[in-house]
């Protein structure tokens, strides 16, 4: 699988998309998942799958069918660069080990300017208070505590009352 990623990151190459995954689902579905500031065009969806196509081809990749698509609203997190990306925005972790008899939180990420250095980039994330007279919790966890991470965005489909 690394090959097939580091194939497709370079097709990619001089492009604005952003390889998000590769999944590899039954019945030879090869899935290519992309990103983009601004969000991902059918057109760019388009235009990787027949470069892709072709590249995957000559390179004797097996798959049955190709599809390449967005990650959707609930998009996962998975690189550093992602957290710095998505910074104030909601989003949901599943740690490793458990916090407080605990391992999903959400909330809102945050990300200090100075951090880095020497010892493991660490990530605030600050926590809905349970009640509005409580004051908001903040947990913070490094990359290598993280089992998953995905935006967890607060959808209003009630739209606008007349």
């Amino acid at each position: 699988m690394a090959d097939l990623f580091a194939l497709t990151q370079e097709v990619l190459h001089g492009t604005d998309l952003e390889l998000v995954d590769i999944e590899r689902a039954p019945m030879g579905l090869l899935r290519i998942t992309l990103d983009r500031p601004g969000g991902v065009r059918i057109e760019d969806c388009e235009m990787v799958s027949k470069q892709l196509s072709r590249v995957f081809e000559v390179e004797n990749i097996d798959y049955q069918r190709l599809e390449v698509g967005s990650p959707g609203v609930d998009r996962p997190l998975r690189q550093e660069q992602d957290f710095f990306r998505f910074a104030n925005e909601r989003i949901e972790i599943r740690l490793r080990q458990p916090v407080n008899n605990r391992k999903v939180f959400a909330g809102i990420l945050r990300v200090d300017e100075n951090a880095g250095g020497s010892s493991p980039l660490a990530f605030r994330l600050e926590l809905e208070p349970k009640s509005k007279k409580s004051p908001a919790e903040e947990l913070s966890f490094t990359l290598d505590d993280i089992d998953r991470a995905k935006l967890d965005p607060v959808l209003d489909f009630k739209g606008k009352k007349r």
